[in-house]
């Protein structure tokens, strides 16, 4: 089924032109729960993957012993998804909560050392075929995104590490029969669960707090107090919720900052965006027409069932190399 966002409910070019500049192309991909296979573009599903070639692991030092097992965060969701399907008011019986009660955050893998390379977590592979706005780098027609398991990286040691890989999809004649996945994991909100995706083109403008000083104060003044029920443009005109490639960064927590590439010095532009939510009750005009009638439903608006750091995770890459160290922009 494919995904349609409504217009926006303003049109803030028309009133603002210089707007107009500003404005990026944006995929919204719209993940939603099935089952991909390796020829299709998704999230959490399994990769076009070489057999042979060696899978990336983390061999970054931290704890990595600890958490909860990546078996039980799958097994956890299979019984939650069966159980609320089977009965929409109660979920699970008893027998799956006795289960579902030994799904506990522990000491599950004791022998591994801080520095043993663990298997990092498929994200997601996009084909550019499916999503028009990844970049051609010359590198290949897919893109594949991994993450380790643990939030224990970067100088704050609260980030996680991330590695992308490119790759042409017709020279894997003889794909992975079976995805590597870590024993442990930090937290159950970095396994994605599989889902396919429905791309769709948009356009999007700048975060509010990164438009000039005068700008934001006009548009301030012209869309009056959030509370009087009409459109605003920070929650309907600017950066889409949910899964993307490319368009603008959304900065609610902190504000913008600059991008700096760690080699070149070039500004990093987004990538992949990896959102908890793909709506909440501030950008409920973003929801697809398709979308509208389970909007409300139990577990609608999340789900790929990841949540990075914050919620909200930027993959930033630079524009002229795309070797360079990657950034990462959490909100």
């Amino acid at each position: 089924m494919t995904r349609t966002t409504p217009p926006r409910p303003l049109d803030v070019e028309a009133v603002f032109p210089e707007l107009g500049v500003l404005r990026r192309g944006a995929t919204r991909l719209h993940p939603r729960r099935g089952v991909p296979t390796v020829r299709d573009s998704s999230v959490g599903g399994p990769l076009l993957w070489p057999d042979g070639e060696p899978w990336p692991v983390c061999a970054i030092p931290h704890k990595r012993g600890s958490g909860y097992r990546y078996s039980d965060v799958v097994r956890e969701r299979e019984i939650l998804e069966r159980a609320w399907r089977r009965d929409p008011r109660f979920g699970p019986n008893a027998e799956e909560v006795d289960e579902l009660a030994g799904f506990r955050r522990g000491r599950h893998a004791p022998h591994l050392a801080d520095t043993d390379p663990v298997p990092m977590i498929a994200v997601a592979q996009l084909y550019r075929r499916d999503v028009p706005g990844l970049p051609d780098i010359g590198e290949g027609d897919l893109l594949q995104v991994f993450w380790c398991g643990f939030e224990r990286h970067g100088d704050s040691r609260h980030d996680l590490h991330v590695e992308l890989r490119w790759r042409h999809s017709e020279d894997v004649t003889s794909p992975l029969a079976e995805q590597p996945a870590p024993q442990v994991v930090g937290r159950r909100e970095l396994v994605p669960a599989p889902c396919v995706l429905h791309p769709e083109e948009i356009v999007e403008h700048p975060d509010l707090m990164a438009l000039a000083p005068s700008l934001r104060d006009r548009i301030d003044v012209w869309e009056g107090p959030e509370d009087d029920g009409g459109p605003q443009y920070l929650s309907d005109a600017s950066t889409a919720p949910g899964w993307k490639v490319g368009g603008h960064i959304a900065w609610p927590l902190t504000g913008p900052r600059p991008l700096p590439c760690s080699v070149c010095g070039a500004e990093l532009g987004p990538l992949l965006t990896v959102d908890h939510t793909e709506w909440d009750p501030s950008t409920r005009s973003w929801i697809p027409y398709e979308d509208r009638g389970e909007a409300d439903s139990m577990g609608a608006n999340v789900p790929t069932a990841v949540s990075p750091g914050r919620g909200r995770l930027t993959i930033a890459a630079c524009p002229r190399d795309p070797h360079h160290p990657l950034g990462l922009v959490g909100q």
